[in-house]
């Protein structure tokens, strides 16, 4: 009897100590003229570094993290992409309001729900003549993480560690109305502080997203959240 209830024990400690937590939120640090900002929502993860007006670079991918160390499968790398598919441990601390993550403090932003929070994956998108075209889920593809007031999107191939972009900063979203302020901009610096506004709202759990692009191109697309 003693032996059964040792070993439940066991189990049950075992248990608790894998159990992956929720990192869910966004954490930023500065030090000298370099942002560092964490994206976390649904498993998923993204560092980015930019200064003020130069965007540096992005890593990230799911993640999990077990109180002290932050594994991440990296899916995207665009300063090492030979590190995308190897997994990357992190000594990681966190508290309600901050987190250390590799000895950098950092602190979390309050959280701001607005109803599109979540990791979307793009799946269709209107072409010039109107029509609707699907967009498969394959290999290569653009993610968009949405958390606490700030957005990321990332256009990359894992499978062939490829990497075609990135940009973000802050968004809201209220009756239908989508805006994003950039804070960084991979392919084209001079966007930064720029302010687009869109349409958007959710049907049948997709996100239809319409407006004028940062090149100032009409665009309809719909984003589906990832499994």
């Amino acid at each position: 009897m003693k032996l059964q209830t040792l070993l439940l024990c066991l189990c049950v400690s075992t248990t608790a100590f894998g159990q992956a937590i929720n990192l869910d939120g966004v954490y930023v640090g500065k030090s000298d003229d370099t942002n560092t900002v964490w994206l976390f929502k649904n498993g998923y993860s993204s560092q980015i570094l930019f200064k003020d007006q130069e965007y540096l670079s992005t890593q990230g991918g799911p993640y999990q993290f077990d109180g002290k160390t932050l594994h991440i499968t990296l899916e995207y790398n665009d300063e090492n992409p030979q590190s995308v598919g190897t997994q990357i441990r992190l000594p990681t601390s966190s508290s309600s309001e901050s987190l250390s993550i590799g000895g950098q403090a950092l602190a979390k932003k309050p959280a701001q729900n607005q109803g599109l929070d979540g990791v979307w994956r793009i799946t269709g998108r209107q072409a010039k003549d109107g029509s609707m075209g699907t967009i498969p889920r394959r290999d290569r593809k653009t993610i968009k993480i949405l958390v606490d007031g700030y957005f990321q999107w990332i256009a990359i191939n894992p499978a062939e560690k490829g990497f075609y972009g990135t940009g973000g900063g802050h968004y809201t979203f209220s009756d239908n109305n989508y805006t994003e302020h950039l804070l960084f901009f991979s392919r084209d610096n001079s966007r930064v502080g720029n302010t687009l506004e869109f349409k958007g709202e959710i049907k049948n759990k997709d996100w239809h997203h319409n407006g004028l692009s940062s090149k100032g191109d009409p665009i309809y697309e719909i984003w589906s959240l990832e499994p």
